[in-house]
């Protein structure tokens, strides 16, 4: 398998890192204070943790990788702006748990103007609020943190005699630090980039492996195993691979049913790379080749995705996509007899919602950090408009319940068509478009998989009682 640049790119230099701060603490001015935390190692089981992911936003503005730190910005404060409050350097810990950068490396790695052990947070916190009109943090969000902050407003109101004033306003940080994010700069594009090819290609090597007799699991398997070889340990959500009426679920991730000869399957699966999502759907055939049934409904979306990805480009409003996909998809529908009704009622149905059974999220969401990532969908109740550096997904789908009002042939049938896209000064640039999605090229990569050039031994196994699970993942 050829190497994927995913070593080579960098998200954020130092430099840029000290570019973002510098941005916020002009936003946020001379009279205010930022604090925002990392986050918390959390217990899985009896001395077993999960797996740790460092906040987004603390990643953002400082790079720093490690949890139970808190980074304190102070505009025009002379010793330093940037203040980082860490664990620090602790030999015998280190044997057991690994390298800590500590105070020292928060100044020489990761540029903290001052580093200070975590012991010291409630001497020198009221010292950094001091004679500050507002402080800036995620406001509700962190309740250890709302209450740590009401103690240093009153040790620094409990200085009032002394000519200390104390801060009198609390503010979200949220949409000042989200709107930034919002825009991607171009190494957090490159990165982007490198980790939609690297799904890209898991994506592609899935088709190439599928056959009946598989399991989820092991498609699942499959996808895991290519990401992590190429640099991508850690995925962007939890995979969905649904085979059958399994797509139908929207947030499906037992991904412990067989996969049936005549079924699809539908794989959402998208890998985070250097803290950065990605996020990519597909629906295959699991024998290699669509039925008629299967190939009018999966036309049918990607026609509306092709509709949806044409509305992306700058000054278009946000909405544009996914009214252009309905717009696709209920004139498919009603032509397919899902939905009753005329052509000549096509508004009156969208604006009634006929589609609602059968298509029931909406057609994309911001993508970044986070899968689902930061940014107001609306400015002043309006849908706000697209611009360079945004990236978005666009992923229409249909899905036919087992047991839904429709012709029989198109029972069970869920399908999903899902891209990364980047809104340039030109236009729009499909991050994801390495991987097929019309059906004839489908079949046609299927056809070169090794599974399909001899014959398959597996014995078929009977189907498990289907799960209604749901995952913490979910569809705007």
């Amino acid at each position: 398998m050829a190497t994927l640049p995913s070593r080579r790119v960098r998200a954020a230099t130092r430099g840029e890192l000290r570019r973002r701060r510098r941005t916020i603490a002009q936003a946020i001015g001379s009279d205010s204070v930022l604090l925002i935390p990392a986050a918390t190692e959390v217990p899985r089981n009896r001395d077993v943790h999960y797996p740790f992911r460092q906040d987004s936003d603390f990643t953002y503005l400082t790079g720093f990788p490690e949890p139970d730190a808190l980074a304190v910005i102070v505009p025009k404060r002379k010793q330093g702006e940037f203040v980082l409050f860490c664990r620090p350097r602790d030999p015998e810990r280190e044997i057991w748990d690994g390298f800590r950068h500590g105070t020292e490396g928060a100044v020489a790695s990761f540029g903290a103007d001052q580093a200070f052990p975590l012991a010291e947070l409630d001497a020198k916190l009221p010292e950094l609020l001091a004679d500050r009109r507002r402080i800036y943090y995620p406001l509700g969000t962190e309740g250890d943190l709302d209450l740590q902050v009401m103690e240093w407003l009153r040790a620094v109101r409990r200085q009032a005699r002394a000519g200390v004033s104390a801060p009198n306003e609390l503010v979200s940080s949220d949409r000042i630090i989200h709107e930034q994010r919002l825009r991607k700069g171009a190494g957090e594009l490159a990165v982007m980039r490198a980790a939609a090819a690297i799904s890209a290609a898991a994506h592609r090597q899935l088709m190439q492996t599928c056959q009946p007799g598989l399991t989820e699991q092991q498609l699942e398997g499959v996808f895991l195993h290519a990401c992590a070889e190429q640099g991508a340990r850690f995925q962007a959500y939890q995979p969905i691979v649904g085979g059958g009426a399994n797509a139908c679920v929207l947030h499906y991730i037992d991904n412990n049913a067989p996969l049936r000869d005549g079924d699809l399957v539908l794989v959402d699966a998208g890998c985070e790379l250097q803290g950065y999502a990605s996020d990519i759907t597909r629906t295959f055939p699991v024998n290699g080749r669509f039925s008629p049934a299967q190939r009018a409904l999966y036309d049918l979306v990607l026609a509306a995705q092709r509709a949806a990805i044409e509305q992306v480009r700058p000054g278009r409003r946000w909405n544009q996509p996914h009214e252009a996909a309905l717009q696709v998809l209920t004139r498919g529908l009603l032509e397919l007899g899902l939905i009753e009704g005329s052509i000549e009622a096509l508004p009156r149905l969208i604006e009634e919602e006929a589609y609602k059974p059968f298509y029931m999220h909406r057609t994309g969401h911001w993508l970044g950090m986070d899968v689902h990532d930061v940014g107001d969908y609306k400015q002043d109740g309006k849908w706000r408009r697209f611009e360079p550096g945004m990236v978005l997904t666009v992923e229409p789908g249909l899905y036919v319940a087992p047991d839904a009002p429709a012709p029989a042939q198109f029972r069970g049938i869920g399908i999903r068509i899902e891209d990364d896209v980047l809104v340039t000064t030109e236009g729009r640039e499909v991050l994801s478009a390495n991987v097929p999605k019309e059906a004839a090229e489908i079949e046609a990569l299927m056809a070169t998989g090794t599974s399909r050039r001899r014959p398959a031994t597996r014995r078929r196994q009977p189907a498990p009682p289907r799960s209604q699970a749901s995952g913490d993942r979910r569809k705007r």
